[in-house]
């Protein structure tokens, strides 16, 4: 299994309604140190309808400016959809909707 295949993996085990960190996706993966090779996992996502890459946020709730699926409105949105509340300076609330 690739590296890229642990990522999916675990972004494929982020439930609906519920977001994860590029470091929690990196730990669950097998190393804290890959946030960024998340990251770009994630910009290469093949299967965008089965990976929920919108789920996955940075450190600090924000979503991902570089959305590599039409931008971070769409990534908003999708989460919207799911149910998750955006804070009025555009965070999601880690402790609420985290994993």
């Amino acid at each position: 299994m690739t590296v890229f295949d642990r990522i999916y993996e675990v972004v494929k085990s982020i439930p609906k309604g519920k977001v994860a960190t590029y470091g929690q996706v990196a730990m669950l993966a097998g190393n804290p140190r890959w946030a960024r090779v998340v990251g770009y996992a994630l910009h290469c996502n093949p299967e965008p309808g089965v990976i929920p890459c919108h789920r996955v946020v940075n450190r600090e709730g924000k979503v991902s400016p570089a959305f590599a699926f039409g931008g971070e409105n769409i990534q908003r949105e999708l989460l919207t959809q799911e149910g998750i509340v955006f804070e009025d300076d555009g965070t999601i609330d880690l402790l609420k909707y985290g994993m």
